[in-house]
């Protein structure tokens, strides 16, 4: 992907995060507003093909969670914000739009896919349009939105969250609840859901298989914290049993575990504590003595 960054990385969209948000934000007041134009903004592809073709953008309008109770539809928006500008931070912005842009075009494919599926099934052309119009509730930024949790769980795996604003939980756990609740819907739900769930968890494995030497929860970042720890519990001085000059206060890495890795201290921190480049926007300030960690979604 660095060749391709290197030519197009200056047209990435900054701030990809926050208009998301703002998408969403004017869905909801169309929800309350206009309720009967939602059946226009859907991803029906039968609708697409005979001419509709603001279809094509107009389905990201829709909510990724119905109206329901206000507070409730806030605090979601601000959990999917503060995740996602996480990510654009740890990423950088051309990564994060490569992300995301590509879980849209996958959840466009497979509606495409699951409308030929339809149609070799030998259904008449009034019930494929029944079933299109039906089906397309499920094309939505939905499963979008659960493929950007589970990046930011494979991302920052120790980071914690409050389960009903009470419960700490790390978001690891979370993932695999989230993933198993794909899965799960995935081999009881219908066509529809299986070809968008299907594109969601095709997004995660590809950003896993092309992400792994800067995703936190790659074998080998999971060997070196080990390591680390390790050490640190044993006493010694080093990772490796050699003298380093840098070495991250999160995951322990140093100038030796690769030649792109950059470090920088942290002026908000005290004891002149340094982090790579992975970790220098995502850690919570520390005072002396206190342990460095993760910031807290």
């Amino acid at each position: 992907m660095s060749n391709f960054e290197k030519k197009f990385g200056r047209y990435a969209v900054s701030n990809l995060s926050l208009k998301l948000v703002v998408l969403y934000i004017i869905g909801y007041v169309l929800y309350y507003v206009r309720p009967e134009i939602f059946s226009l903004l859907v991803l029906d592809v039968t609708a697409l093909l005979h001419g509709q073709f603001w279809r094509i953008l107009s389905w990201l309008l829709v909510p990724p969670e119905g109206g329901g109770n206000l507070f409730f539809v806030a605090i979601m928006l601000y959990f999917y914000y503060s995740i996602g500008v996480s990510l654009e931070r740890v990423w950088g912005d051309y990564k994060y739009n490569v992300y995301i842009f590509l879980g849209i075009f996958l959840t466009i494919l497979s509606a495409f896919c699951w409308m030929i599926f339809l149609r070799l099934s030998g259904l008449s052309g009034i019930e494929l349009a029944t079933l299109s119009k039906y089906g397309a509730s499920y094309f939505s930024t939905y499963y979008i939105n659960m493929s950007i949790f589970l990046a930011f769980a494979l991302t920052f795996p120790e980071a914690q969250v409050y389960l009903f604003f009470v419960l700490p939980i790390k978001v690891k756990y979370l993932g695999w609840v989230d993933a198993g609740f794909l899965v799960l819907s995935m081999i009881t739900g219908n066509s529809a859901e299986r070809f968008v769930i299907a594109a969601a968890l095709l997004n995660v494995v590809l950003l896993y298989m092309r992400s792994r030497s800067w995703m936190s929860l790659s074998p080998g970042q999971v060997r070196r914290r080990q390591k680390f720890r390790r050490s640190v519990a044993e006493g010694k001085k080093s990772v490796r049993g050699t003298d380093t000059v840098h070495r991250c206060a999160i995951c322990g890495r140093t100038e030796k575990d690769g030649d792109m890795l950059e470090f920088r201290y942290c002026s908000k921190c005290e004891g002149g504590l340094e982090y790579c480049q992975d970790h220098l926007f995502s850690h919570v300030h520390v005072k002396k003595g206190e342990t460095p960690h993760m910031q807290k979604m």
